[in-house]
């Protein structure tokens, strides 16, 4: 397996690295957010530390899913618990709390990889007419191309990830604006109404009142 290993500490890095290694994977090593946005394409899976010199891993983890659904494991010492639930709503399929123990990290790599070979998200969602192609970030409708603000396919894109479920209003805003405050609730409000105007479908994206929101698997 090819792992990309998001750590700025070099004796961390040093130790996963050759502990993995000698379990047959391939590791690249990564020190920067930036260098891992730009890595991750060629690896399997993605072990990212969130205290990263040049800014924050959750911001990293955002930039993944907003491109890529390759498999992210958090490695952090932060083991608070809005730390550990912020990182898993934001996308992550796993956190360890440092310092870890190499016997589990192996485990927990071959539960994730198992569980994503098993149930990997089509890249592409189609729903009736709309067709939504979550790696070009591209959305047709009876075969016309839409054109959508970066927020407006983040927050489809959300949606189109876990079609037919209830997917909450934190979440959305967690993923696309990394924030819960007032303004970006009301943000997410406008952009949610504009994008159903240009799909055309206002039924396709479900409001479930008090929670948040469900894209229909049926027209």
């Amino acid at each position: 397996m090819r792992i990309l290993i998001v750590e700025d500490d070099d004796s961390v890095a040093d130790a996963l690295q050759k502990v993995l290694a000698t379990h047959g994977h391939t590791c690249t090593r990564a020190r920067r957010a930036d260098d891992a946005l730009r890595l991750h394409r060629a690896a399997d899976t993605v072990l990212l530390d969130l205290g990263l010199a040049d800014g924050d891993g959750f911001e990293v983890l955002q930039g993944l899913r907003r491109i890529s659904a390759v498999p992210v494991l958090i490695v952090s010492a932060r083991g608070d618990e809005r730390s550990v639930v912020r990182g898993l709503h934001l996308g992550a399929d796993d956190y360890l709390v440092k310092p870890i123990r190499m016997s589990e990290l192996l485990a927990r790599l071959g539960v994730v990889t198992r569980r994503r070979a098993a149930g990997q998200p089509a890249p592409r969602v189609q729903v009736g007419e709309i067709e939504i192609e979550l790696a070009e970030r591209t959305v047709r409708v009876a075969g016309a191309a839409v054109a959508l603000t970066t927020k407006e396919f983040d927050v489809l894109a959300t949606l189109a990830r876990r079609p037919g479920e209830a997917v909450s209003k934190q979440l959305i805003l967690d993923e696309v604006w990394g924030d819960t405050s007032h303004g970006a609730s009301r943000s997410c409000d406008v952009h949610l109404t504009q994008l159903r105007s240009k799909l055309g479908r206002p039924e396709l994206i479900e409001t479930i009142r008090g929670f948040g929101y469900r894209l229909r698997t049926t027209p």
